[in-house]
C-alpha cells in the first residue's frame, strides 16, 4: 500500500494525534505508545542515494505524534557465507537507530526474515541466531528505548513447537548482553492473535512484548491484492463501517485483551493496514477503530506502513491470505 503524504499519512497523523492521554495504560505499552512500520523495502539498504525515506522523516513523524517506529530489516540478504553482516549494512543501521533516537522516537529492530524462515526452518534458526549474536551486542548500551522484536511473522515451516524453541535460544543469546531490554515476541501462525495460546515464552523473563498483527476483514484490507490470490484482481469495491464490523474488532481486540490479562503480558500491535485499492472513507474509518481498539486494551501499536511502493510494501502480506483461511 503505497501511502500518500496528501491522504493517508495525515490520516494516520490525526489517528496518532487524537489518542486520548487520558487513557490508563501499563508502563510498558505507555512507554511504546504509538508508531508506524518504515524502511524494509527502501533502496537505503544497498544505495543510500536512492532512499526514499528522509531523515528529516523522523522528526516529522515524531511531531506528528508517532512515539515509535518499527524498522523492518531484511538482514539474511546482508549476510556472507559465514552468516557475517556486512559492515556497510550494519553502518546504516546505526544511523537509522541514531537518527530516530536523537528526535525521540523508540525503535523496534525488527528481523523481518520471515519468507526464507517459512520455507526452511533450520537455515532460519542459524541465521536468525548469527543475527542476534552480532546485533544485541552491538546495540547493549543503547537507551530502553531501542528494542529487539525476533523475527517478524514466523510460520509455515516454522511451527508453533520450533518457534517456541527458537525464540527461546534467540532470546538467550540476546539476555548474554542485554539482560533487562524489552523484546518483542509473537505467536507462530503469522503473529496471528488467534494462535497466542500456542506462545510459550520464558515465565521468569518480564521484559518481553508480545506482539500480533490485525488485518480483519481480509476481503476488505486486501482488495485487489492479486499477490495473495489472483482472484482478488477483482475484488474491489469491498467497503467496511457497519456495526456489526465495527462490533467485530471490539470482540477480536477483547479476546487479545483476556490473554494478555491471564499472562501479565504485554501487548504491541505491530502491523495493521488497508491496501490502497479500498476507498478512503472506508480506509479512514478501519485504522482509526482498530488503533482506538488497541488504545482502549491499553495496547501499543504501529501502523503499516510509512513509505514504499505498493507491490514491494505490501508483498509482506503474502501470507495474509493463508492465515485468514486458518481463522
Amino acid at each position: 500500500m503505497r501511502l500518500l503524504l496528501s491522504a493517508l499519512f495525515s490520516v494516520l497523523a490525526i489517528t496518532a494525534a487524537i489518542a486520548a492521554p487520558s487513557i490508563k495504560t501499563d508502563q510498558a505499552a505507555m512507554k511504546l505508545g504509538r508508531g508506524v512500520n518504515v524502511l524494509g523495502y527502501d533502496p537505503l539498504w544497498t544505495d543510500a542515494g536512492k532512499a526514499r525515506f528522509k531523515p528529516t522523516y523522523y522528526k516529522m513523524l515524531h511531531d506528528s505524534g508517532f512515539q515509535n517506529i518499527r524498522v523492518n530489516l531484511q538482514a539474511f540478504s546482508h549476510m556472507d557465507s559465514s552468516d557475517r553482516l556486512d559492515a556497510q549494512w550494519i553502518a546504516k543501521l546505526d544511523e537509522v537507530v541514531k537518527q530516530a533516537t536523537g528526535v525521540g522516537l523508540k525503535v523496534i529492530i525488527d528481523e523481518h526474515d520471515y519468507r526464507g524462515c517459512a520455507e526452511d526452518a533450520e537455515n532460519c534458526r542459524s541465521k536468525l541466531l548469527a543475527f542476534w549474536n552480532q546485533i544485541a551486542p552491538r546495540y547493549k548500551d543503547e537507551p530502553d528505548t531501542v528494542l529487539f522484536e525476533i523475527l517478524n511473522e514466523p510460520n509455515k515451516a516454522i511451527t508453533p513447537d520450533i518457534w517456541n524453541g527458537l525464540l527461546r535460544d534467540a532470546l538467550a543469546v540476546i539476555r548474554k548482553t542485554n539482560p533487562n531490554r524489552s523484546v518483542v515476541i509473537g505467536p507462530a501462525n503469522s503473529n496471528n492473535f488467534h494462535s497466542l495460546d500456542k506462545l510459550s515464552l520464558p515465565e521468569d523473563d518480564r521484559n518481553i512484548i508480545v506482539t500480533v498483527h490485525y488485518y480483519d476483514p481480509f476481503a476488505f484490507t486486501h482488495q485487489g491484492a492479486t499477490w495473495t490470490n489472483p482472484s482478488r484482481e477483482k475484488l474491489i469495491g469491498v467497503t467496511w463501517g457497519t456495526p456489526a464490523e465495527r462490533e467485530q474488532i471490539t470482540r477480536d481486540f477483547s479476546t487479545i485483551a483476556a490473554w494478555s490479562h491471564s499472562h501479565n503480558r504485554t501487548i504491541l500491535l505491530g502491523e495493521f493496514g488497508a491496501y490502497d485499492k479500498g476507498d478512503i472513507a472506508s480506509r479512514t474509518a478501519w485504522t482509526a477503530s482498530v488503533a482506538r481498539a488497541a488504545e482502549s486494551n491499553h495496547f501499543a501499536w504501529s501502523y503499516w506502513q510509512f513509505e514504499g511502493s505498493s507491490a514491494l510494501m505490501m508483498s509482506s502480506r503474502t501470507n495474509g491470505s493463508s492465515r485468514s483461511t486458518r481463522r
